[in-house]
């Protein structure tokens, strides 16, 4: 047995000239001018050099030795000292090297060796395979966030299934992509014990796939004719990458990014009809292909292109030039006038094919031109220049005109689920069947571009899970779009004033859910992101429900962002009519207290069941704030809230929330409350249902409440008043 393995260090490297005479040839790439480019009868592309230093390879990592010092050179890796047996344009080879155990009759170890290999900043190719050979055997290979392993048993010694590795005798496994390291221990279940008599050995080993056959039987009697087999048959393939971005392929070349191995990099690649080196210039030059006719096959008149080559019958004759005695002569003058004929249509749709072509052509890169100018047009420089001057790096998908378009239907009428002011909202469904909610907003000049990129701008820096989150963005259509999550469930508004909506879910305790919800995220507005933002146009049209009914905050068309360092901005007016703070409109002074008055107006919508302007009411009914603030100022509240809320809600709680929305509806900006302390107000509200002694007189507060109601004989109306005006709702 020591013999049997001394004889490794003496034979490996017969062996390993055996392999590298069976691997693949060298490429056609050359090296730097005045570098060495062979090793013997290997050749050494450029990116990779001989010698140290050189200047002969892109870096010291692509730098190789050539030993001349042996019967016949040989090349290793300088950083490493691995020998490489060939090079391509993608990977290279080296040797493999075998993990074992072996044991005597008793059980004892006789020979083990276990195994690390690294590559980096190369990494080992996923064309290897893991192969554990052994009828009591098994191995765990591992490297940088990979571990995996195979097991080899077997009762007698014969022969697996098709002399394959399916675990009888031999076991095989794949491992990732990307993987510069190695290390390989194997183990053994019962140290041969109850194999021994035909079986002694186990093996582990990487090695590429295919190049290694299990013979099955020998394998596993006749150690030493198994492992001389695997050191001599089987290599190892290594993957190789350009560190860095596509940046220096020469002409005629085009590069390819490679993002699966440790830090990624890139590679050239000669196009079709080329060769040469495409990482030196003057890069990959045309070829010949009528030089190489038993690569490039023409019985007829052959004629090289660029990139490419011809082959046609000769004149008189007709048929595949490219195929033997595809060539046929023409039997007589009518039916070679037949094909004089049928040659000339063909060259004429040629010509009209090229005429065509350069058509569609023009017209692509015209749209192209257009789908430019509309991304400049759109605020698309404006939005890049805003975001580096921000530093933000918040990811945002730039979604393509075919995507949105695809999505939508084309912008179908059947897609269409919100209007406004600002635009129309789409209905999409993505590639990956994620649905989305897609604005179109209306053709902009200058100042609206800017007005769009505000919006885009502010949607990527809310983060919080009652704010509607923006996706994306396409700035290559006329009008600007933007991409949000779908919301599933309507409006805010919707849900109040419609009787489709329906109003089960809507209880005393889910509206204050609702108010505390849509308070908490415009509070976040003004105070938790980076620079307070005034949302400018808060309603409950813009206040969206999803599936379980929590309330998201959408619509920033409208908002401002508003530095620090300032109370408040000087603004043209901007609103919906009803929820408009009057301060802000007389004086053009935005300040945060003008959402806590439009926020005001949805909380009475909430109470009241109202809209906040009523052409069906009387005059002073008309306006739900003042006619609001007036009722609670002659103690008149109960009077206009809804009746189920009466039934649902407390004395105590209805007239806290109603002292709430008259301060925030107060006329004077200084005397409303801030938008944290409506939220905390609310909560605090809410809370308060939970508490047992407050549940055990809410039955008999409210059954007086009611009562009440029903003998003043004033709501003999409905609980709700219905419409359909719903607004956009993104």
């Amino acid at each position: 047995m020591l013999l049997y393995f001394m004889l490794h260090l003496f034979l490996f490297p017969y062996y390993m000239g055996t392999l590298k005479g069976s691997t693949l040839s060298a490429t056609n790439n050359i090296g730097k001018p005045g570098c060495l480019t062979m090793c013997g009868n290997l050749s050494v592309p450029y990116p990779f050099g001989i010698g140290k230093d050189t200047g002969c390879s892109l870096d010291d990592s692509f730098s190789v030795i050539c030993n001349t010092s042996y019967s016949e050179p040989k090349l290793f890796l300088l950083s490493s000292g691995i020998e490489i047996y060939n090079i391509s344009d993608s990977e290279f080879r080296i040797a493999t090297d075998v993990a074992y155990k072996c044991y005597n009759e008793d059980k004892t170890l006789s020979w083990d060796l276990d195994m690390n290999y690294t590559i980096s900043p190369f990494s080992f190719s996923p064309k290897n395979k893991f192969i554990v050979i052994g009828c009591d055997d098994f191995s765990m290979i591992r490297g940088e966030g990979f571990s995996g392993g195979c097991v080899g048993l077997c009762s007698q010694a014969r022969h697996g299934p098709g002399g394959q590795c399916l675990g009888m005798g031999c076991c095989e496994t794949s491992i990732p992509k990307g993987l510069d390291y190695y290390n390989v221990t194997l183990y053994t279940f019962r140290n041969h014990s109850d194999v021994w008599s035909f079986n002694t050995c186990g093996y582990a080993f990487l090695g590429e796939e295919g190049s290694f056959k299990f013979q099955g039987a020998s394998d596993l009697t006749d150690e030493w004719s198994v492992w001389e087999r695997i050191l001599s048959t089987v290599p190892v393939v290594v993957d190789w990458v350009v560190a860095g971005n596509c940046s220096e392929c020469k002409g005629n070349s085009s590069c390819v990014e490679v993002a699966d191995v440790d830090g990624g990099g890139y590679r050239c690649k000669c196009n079709n009809g080329y060769e040469g080196n495409p990482y030196l210039h003057p890069g990959c030059q045309d070829i010949n292909e009528c030089e190489d006719l038993e690569t490039n096959p023409c019985y007829g008149d052959c004629m090289n292109t660029l990139g490419g080559y011809t082959c046609s019958c000769p004149l008189g004759s007709f048929g595949d030039a490219k195929a033997v005695n595809g060539c046929q002569h023409a039997k007589d003058s009518q039916f070679s006038s037949t094909i004089y004929i049928i040659g000339a249509m063909l060259g004429l749709l040629a010509i009209l094919s090229v005429i065509v072509g350069i058509f569609f052509g023009i017209r692509r890169r015209k749209l192209m031109n257009l789908r430019e100018k509309f991304f400049e047009q759109n605020g698309g420089v404006l939005l890049k220049q805003k975001i580096n001057s921000q530093g933000s790096h918040e990811a945002m998908t730039l979604f393509s005109t075919h995507q949105l378009r695809k999505a939508t239907d084309n912008y179908s009428q059947e897609n269409i689920i919100g209007r406004g002011g600002y635009g129309v909202v789409y209905k999409g469904v993505l590639s990956d069947k994620h649905v989305v909610a897609i604005k179109k907003s209306k053709i902009v000049d200058g100042s609206q571009a800017e007005q769009f990129i505000n919006e885009v701008l502010i949607l990527t820096q809310v983060i919080h899970r009652n704010v509607v989150k923006l996706l994306g963005c396409c700035l290559e259509e006329e009008v600007p779009i933007l991409v949000y999550e779908f919301i599933s469930n309507n409006t805010l508004f919707h849900h109040i004033h419609s009787r489709l909506g329906g109003m089960n879910w809507l209880s005393w305790e889910n509206r204050l859910r609702i108010a505390v919800e849509a308070a908490g995220a415009i509070a976040y507005l003004h105070s938790e992101t980076i620079m307070p933002i005034i949302h400018r146009d808060v309603k409950s049209t813009n206040i969206l429900l999803d599936d379980n009914y929590i309330a998201k905050i959408s619509d920033f068309g409208a908002s401002r962002l508003v530095p620090i360092d300032h109370e408040q901005v000087t603004t043209l007016i901007q609103g919906t009519l009803g929820y408009l703070d009057p301060e802000y409109f007389n004086t053009s002074q935005l300040t945060e207290k003008s959402d806590v008055y439009s926020f005001g107006v949805v909380l009475a919508e909430l109470i009241t069941g109202k809209k906040p302007i009523g052409v069906d009411r009387a005059n002073v009914e008309k306006n739900l704030a003042t006619y609001f603030v007036n009722a609670v100022k002659e103690n008149r509240l109960f009077e206009i809230v809804e009746p189920r809320i009466l039934r649902e809600g407390t004395f105590g709680q209805i007239q806290a929330v109603g002292d709430l929305i008259k301060r925030c509806l107060s006329s004077k900006g200084q005397d409303r409350p801030t938008m944290k302390k409506v939220a905390v107000e609310l909560d605090n509200l809410r809370k308060f249902t939970t508490h047992q002694w407050i549940q055990q007189h809410k039955h008999q507060e409210t059954k007086s409440l009611v009562l009440e109601v029903e003998q003043s004989d004033l709501y003999d109306v409905p609980l709700v008043s219905y419409g359909n005006n719903d607004s956009e709702s993104y």
